[in-house]
């Protein structure tokens, strides 16, 4: 017997053409282009992390009706030089963070959203020269000496 591959056929077979049609549109560029754009020209393009030196160090003022001014850096990402505002958490944490630092950063987990009543920061700190904040924040670790 010569057996072909066609399209599935039958009454319960739509599921299985959605999912091929979906499978092989993503193999088409300019859907690609068109559809995930967006992840692309985000400052992470995509990873879940990025590395970055830090400029300056900054405080923010908190959204109404909250009064507090939230302990922030800018950062330069190595990846492509695009410069963005992260959250330093913790209290006292920006103490151990000085200017020309390579930090560690990670979203906020909103899908790239700022989050609470820090305004347009949508990115934290995770390590300062290859230190965890926290386990310095704990005295766990010290960090390095250039």
């Amino acid at each position: 017997k010569n057996i072909k591959k066609r399209k599935t056929k039958g009454i319960n077979a739509g599921n299985k053409i959605k999912r091929t049609k979906k499978f092989q549109r993503r193999a088409d560029l300019s859907y690609r282009s068109r559809i995930f754009h967006q992840i692309y020209n985000q400052p992470f393009a995509g990873a879940p992390q990025a590395k970055g030196v830090a400029l300056e160090k900054i405080g923010i003022e908190a959204k109404q009706p909250n009064s507090a001014i939230r302990k922030c850096i800018r950062v330069q990402l190595f990846k492509n030089n695009k410069k963005i505002t992260a959250f330093v958490p913790r209290d006292g944490c920006l103490n151990y963070i000085d200017i020309n630092d390579q930090v560690l950063l990670c979203g906020f987990g909103k899908s790239g959203k700022s989050k609470g009543d820090i305004p347009g920061v949508r990115f934290q700190v995770l390590k300062v020269s290859g230190v965890a904040l926290i386990s310095l924040f704990r005295n766990k670790k010290i960090k390095p000496r250039r």
